[in-house]
């Protein structure tokens, strides 16, 4: 498929996407999923296969008789500074080939204007305490402009379900809070982080690392591989003390022995906690990030967290059950990245 292929049988105006909408089945009691007619995966542009990724789960869940619409829109809203939203990449013909192989029936690439007749609006969504957070500490108002251009893109394309990926994790959350305090009558899904072979989360900003920041940028995945891995470690010694029996006497029984290797072992699994802990898992994943600190080039370290996923807030020492985010991000040379991974504590080996 040719770019200029592409742009004829993909590009679509706000009027057309409004002419050809499907038709609605209202019955709340159907599940999604069986009855999305329409499917939006909104973007930014500068496509890769993270993006590919949710085209093509769109598309399997609207099934073929079913439409995908892409939007692309780099929203002016989101950027605290202007140099980083003119340094942001546009790659409008390479984007459409990507939709199109990737499955999208539409793409929706609307100008400044057509989205924000008169300029900047007056009126915006607010993302309330969560969107203060994390992400909105760094970028003051980011979320304010990503909500209120959501809102706009889904009363433009009309869906049924909308897909946004889990590696912007806190946009995930808010979009989702939006959707549901304001009744937009949309399902959101969540897709998985794509990452490269190497673990390296897909971003449309890793253009910008040159071979040895990249290397630097490794850090934030491997940090947040070895929390995951300290975590399941930790429950699985704890398994083990609950099938065992577990108990620090026969630690010290074994160390009166001189077995001083299967006594660690004992003790290691009688005081392993169901949790595996919450500091454990900043602690692993933050050794990593530190050593990163010291590399050339040095990777600056923005915020470690481990959060509710419900409303982003710090989760305590002694939390011992329910799921988590660890979200990170850290700059390398001119270039700020993000990740996060899902946890789970108090879960079963």
């Amino acid at each position: 498929m040719t770019a200029s292929a592409s742009a004829a049988t993909l590009l679509r105006t706000a009027a057309e996407l409004a002419a050809h909408a499907p038709d609605r089945d209202p019955a709340p009691s159907e599940a999604p999923a069986t009855r999305a007619e329409r499917a939006v995966v909104m973007t930014m542009g500068a496509l890769h296969e993270g993006h590919a990724s949710l085209i093509q789960t769109a598309r399997a869940v609207v099934g073929p008789a079913g439409q995908v619409v892409v939007t692309v829109f780099v929203n002016p809203l989101q950027f605290g500074e202007s140099a980083d939203l003119d340094r942001y990449p546009r790659t409008l013909d390479a984007d459409l080939a990507v939709a199109g192989a990737a499955g999208a029936d539409v793409v929706f690439a609307p100008s400044v204007d057509e989205v924000y007749p008169g300029g900047e609006p007056q009126v915006r969504i607010s993302a309330g305490p969560m969107g203060e957070r994390l992400e909105g500490a760094s970028r003051p108002g980011h979320f304010d402009g990503m909500l209120t251009v959501v809102a706009k893109l889904l009363h433009l394309t009309r869906p049924d379900v909308a897909f946004f990926g889990q590696k912007d994790a806190q946009q995930l959350a808010l979009i989702r809070r939006m959707v549901r305090d304001l009744n937009f009558p949309v399902e959101i899904v969540g897709v998985e982080t794509a990452r490269e072979p190497d673990g390296l989360a897909l971003s449309s900003r890793n253009r910008f690392l040159d071979p040895h920041e990249r290397h630097t940028a490794l850090a934030l995945s491997r940090a947040l591989f070895a929390a995951r891995d300290r975590l399941a470690a930790q429950q699985a010694l704890h398994a083990r003390a609950q099938a065992a029996g577990a108990t620090e006497s026969r630690a010290a029984g074994l160390t009166r022995l001189g077995e001083s290797r299967l006594a660690a072992d004992a003790q290691a699994v009688a005081r392993a906690r169901p949790d595996g802990g919450p500091a454990a898992v900043r602690a692993a994943a933050r050794a990593i990030l530190d050593d990163a600190a010291a590399e050339q080039p040095p990777l600056a370290l923005d915020y470690l967290a481990l959060v509710d996923p419900a409303d982003f807030t710090e989760i305590p020492d002694d939390r011992t059950a329910g799921d988590a985010i660890l979200a990170v991000a850290a700059r390398v040379g001119t270039t700020r990245l993000i990740d996060n991974i899902p946890l789970t504590f108090g879960a079963p080996a």
